[in-house]
């Protein structure tokens, strides 16, 4: 197949890393600089510096070249960008299928990435999204991983997962992208929170009830926002929500656990070089959950840090001062 990655980052790198040696693959980036460098070294030094390219992928900064012959596009670029990447396909002369890989929600519409793409994509344009437990890391690096591709066409989601599986990156097809997507965004918020936990070394109790309790929220939205249970109790739900909020590699975790250390949320960022998603995911799912009345204090108390200036350890006592009530 042939595929175009729009993305120069750590996860469209990694992707096109993946799939380069069954595929077609032309890695885009509007950075010249940047593609310049990676097609001296073959490296992405920013991103991956451990990881050497394939021979056989394309380095491009035209889009129309990228584009010009893709039978498959992939979106690696942040929610931020989505909009005016997919306007962008939107314009072209002939229909292509297209998945994103971003988690999170569009600051200040709260859209969610499917919400982006089917008010910008032509409906003929099939689409859907990719997401599950997976470090860009990892997969760059061959090792094991298991993903969920869905979309609301069932025989695309299934054909294109067919298409994109292979034994090291295992692709499962589904028809739920609002339970897919509310657990990739969520589970960032609450890998911020997983981090103030470690960070305030409170233990691995702690940590699995945080876990447990920041589930029960992303199941109480997920089921509010018709996903279904299933989906959140799977790969891009329990699954990625376990690997953000252990994994040493989860940037969303490591912000948490500098929170945890009284730094500002502006050296954080600064500090990690990278975007953290949960950052920002953390606005919009504060306001969709009160536009919704869903209780969720874990994330709640993520959001309270972030943005009204409330210290961890203060958010931490008033989650643990919460009445007990019945579990489900």
């Amino acid at each position: 197949m042939r595929l175009a990655i729009l993305g120069a980052g750590a996860w469209g790198t990694a992707l096109a890393v993946s799939f380069a040696p069954r595929h077609q693959v032309t890695l885009w980036s509007r950075d010249a600089g940047e593609i310049e460098v990676m097609v001296r070294e073959r490296y992405n030094q920013r991103f991956l510096p451990d990881v050497p390219l394939p021979a056989e992928l394309r380095l491009s900064t035209s889009l129309n070249d990228t584009l010009a012959d893709a039978e498959l596009v992939i979106v690696a670029v942040p929610v931020a960008g989505l909009r005016s990447t997919l306007q962008q396909l939107a314009s072209l002369p002939s229909p292509v299928s297209v998945i994103w890989v971003c988690k999170g929600f569009e600051s200040e519409t709260s859209r969610f990435p499917h919400q982006i793409a089917e008010e910008v994509l032509p409906a003929a344009f099939p689409r859907g999204v990719l997401s599950g437990p997976s470090f860009a890391q990892e997969v760059a690096r061959n090792q094991p991983t298991a993903m969920t591709l869905a979309s609301s066409d069932g025989e695309f989601a299934q054909r294109t997962a067919k298409a994109l599986h292979h034994p090291r990156l295992r692709i499962y097809s589904s028809t739920d992208v609002v339970g897919v997507e509310i657990g990739g965004a969520v589970k960032n918020v609450l890998a911020i929170a997983a981090g103030i936990c470690d960070g305030m070394q409170m233990g691995l109790n702690a940590r699995a009830a945080l876990l447990t309790r920041g589930l029960a929220e992303m199941s109480r939205l997920g089921l509010k926002m018709g996903g279904k249970a299933e989906t959140l109790g799977g790969l891009s739900g329990v699954g990625d929500l376990i690997l953000t909020c252990t994994g040493d590699l989860s940037r969303n975790r490591q912000v948490g656990m500098l929170l945890a250390q009284h730094k500002s949320l502006a050296n954080i960022l600064n500090e990690l070089g990278h975007v953290a998603e949960g950052v920002y995911t953390a606005r919009e799912v504060h306001r969709i959950a009160q536009q919704q009345g869903v209780d969720m204090p874990i994330c709640e108390g993520v959001y309270r840090v972030l943005y009204e200036n409330l210290a961890a350890d203060k958010a931490v006592e008033a989650l643990l001062s919460r009445q007990p009530g019945h579990e489900f």
